[in-house]
């Protein structure tokens, strides 16, 4: 039935004029999957961007377990995994000694069906997203430059330009801008983007080689003279480098080669390159929009927040901007849900953004600084530190939670209501089994309804059922096992999820008043029985 509401919908809009429930400015993954998830619930959109083609090179890589999370709530997880390159072990080495090893497996075990990072090249994984919504009779213009946008209050009107030079105008309630970090939707906001640009100017080269870091592992090399992350890819022999680029080289005018490269570290991990397939220099910025949503336009992904590459964060952040704004868009669009949801996106989002940039910034300056002191805590602190901490399960918890983004939580934000306890309303929903022996049966199969929906890990109250019947909320009950204590379950507690996998209510009281008081407050319906 949704399908058909849908596509009466597109037809409504597939008309001269263009219009549209929600223009999407960039195709970037963050615009992709924004469009893929919103078009799931139903929504009209239309996505554009000014190139002519998508990216032909390999730019992010990584993606984490908590992006996969909410693949699989689109059902598109298991497809990713396997055009990508699992890896799941770490290791540290610093003026040529290994001094450190830990496997992700390990550590992710028990907090996530994904307990690992994934290596899906960023062209790759754009075409992929292109090809699911193209499925869904979904395609990017191309190339299409969003030229201006003018906010009425009850909707945005865009200019456009298309590729014959012809302008239209695009009627739309919402503007998501994902026009990466040079954002013309940013611009026009003039929201300002506040931070700074690193000294250093650092190398990427996907390259084919041999040595004793191209064993599909992730290896961070730390040294007087600088670093070198080397980061697994696809195929025997091939690996990402990311280091500095020589000083002398780097005050150069001229477009800078491989032989620009410093190499002391290089050599020192004894690696022999064969080839190299795609090399570029680039500075890295760490910035954050003042604001990420004005009037009726949003700001997501790199048109937000940039920062430096360390963790691989920096896409899969986007990611995050896109499924939180999409539901929300979403709910409201469709009567689901009261328009002040939208309220929530900023501080949501933004928040994290901040958190991220001084925490990746940190890091940064630590492993990249020419100062003596961060020369001497590379070189003598980190061998003697970072073995000792592996060894800790808690801190290999700490590590996992922190790099897969299942950390991230929205504890404070007004959306959130609960008690205090170990798991509290804003987290995401710890990912039990829901029977034992199996890796199938699991509580986060109903997450792919995209809606909202009721937990309850026990036995719910007669109450609480007849609630959940009369508002058309879904309700799942799964018996009770102790490891869902172990998880920061609370047994026969209510728990409402959020689309997006995120308690938006907690009860220990097992009670209905306060699910029903949060219902009302935030005018909260079921999308597939509204």
């Amino acid at each position: 039935m949704l399908r058909g509401r849908w596509r009466a919908h597109w037809r409504r809009y597939n008309g001269a004029v263009k219009n549209c429930d929600v223009l999407i400015a960039g195709a970037g993954p963050t615009g992709l999957v924004l469009a893929l998830w919103l078009t799931r619930s139903g929504v009209c959109v239309r996505i554009i961007d000014k190139a002519a083609e998508p990216g032909t090179t390999s730019r992010a890589l990584g993606v984490q377990a908590r992006t996969l999370e909410f693949y699989r709530q689109l059902g598109i997880a298991e497809q990713v995994v396997d055009r990508g390159l699992k890896f799941a072990a770490a290791n540290l080495w610093v003026k040529g000694r290994q001094v450190g090893h830990v496997r992700f497996g390990d550590m992710g075990v028990g907090v996530s069906p994904y307990p690992y990072m994934l290596i899906f090249p960023q062209n790759e994984h754009e075409r992929f997203l292109i090809d699911r919504l193209a499925e869904l009779d979904v395609r990017v213009e191309r190339p299409t430059e969003l030229l201006g946008f003018e906010d009425r209050g009850e909707h945005i009107i865009a200019r456009l330009k298309r590729a014959d030079g012809i302008e239209e105008t695009c009627q739309a309630a919402y503007l998501a801008g994902c026009d990466g970090a040079r954002s013309i939707v940013r611009e026009q906001l003039a929201t300002g983007f506040p931070g700074g640009t690193y000294a250093h100017m650092f190398y990427v080269a996907d390259a084919e080689a041999t040595g004793p870091v191209m064993n599909h592992e992730l290896h961070v090399a730390l040294d007087d003279a600088g670093f070198l992350a080397v980061f697994p890819m696809k195929g025997e022999g091939r690996a990402r480098f990311i280091g500095t680029v020589t000083d002398s080289a780097a005050t150069a005018t001229r477009t800078l080669e491989w032989s620009d490269v410093s190499t002391q570290v290089i050599a020192r991990l004894g690696v022999k390159f064969e080839r190299i397939n795609w090399f570029s220099t680039y500075h890295v910025h760490h910035r954050v929009a003042a604001h990420f949503r004005v009037g009726r336009a949003f700001l997501l992904g790199d048109a937000a927040h940039i920062h430096s590459p360390v963790g691989a964060q920096g896409m899969n952040t986007g990611l995050g901007d896109a499924i939180n704004l999409a539901w929300k868009l979403a709910a409201v669009l469709q009567s689901c849900a009261s328009p002040k949801v939208l309220d929530t996106y900023e501080p949501e989002r933004i928040t994290f953004a901040k958190r991220l940039v001084a925490s990746t910034d940190r890091a940064f300056q630590l492993v990249t600084s020419d100062g003596p002191i961060a020369r001497w805590i590379r070189v003598h602190v980190v061998p003697r530190l970072m073995p000792a901490l592996f060894k800790l399960a808690s801190m290999r918890r700490l590590m996992f939670r922190t790099i897969s983004q299942t950390a991230i939580n929205y504890r404070h934000s007004a959306l959130s209501s609960g008690p205090d306890g170990t798991l509290r309303a804003g987290d995401r929903l710890p990912w039990v089994k829901v029977a034992a022996g199996t890796d199938s049966s699991d509580n986060f199969a109903p997450l792919s309804s995209l809606d909202w929906q009721v937990h309850v890990y026990g036995a719910p109250a007669a109450t609480l059922v007849d609630l959940c019947n009369a508002r058309g909320i879904a309700l799942h009950a799964f018996a009770w096992r102790d490891e869902m204590r172990d998880a920061g379950l609370a047994q026969d507690a209510v728990y409402l999820v959020r689309p997006d996998g995120y308690v938006g209510c907690a009860d220990r009281g097992a009670s209905a008043d306060a699910l029903a008081h949060y219902l009302d407050t935030w005018n909260v319906r079921s999308r597939l029985a509204h």
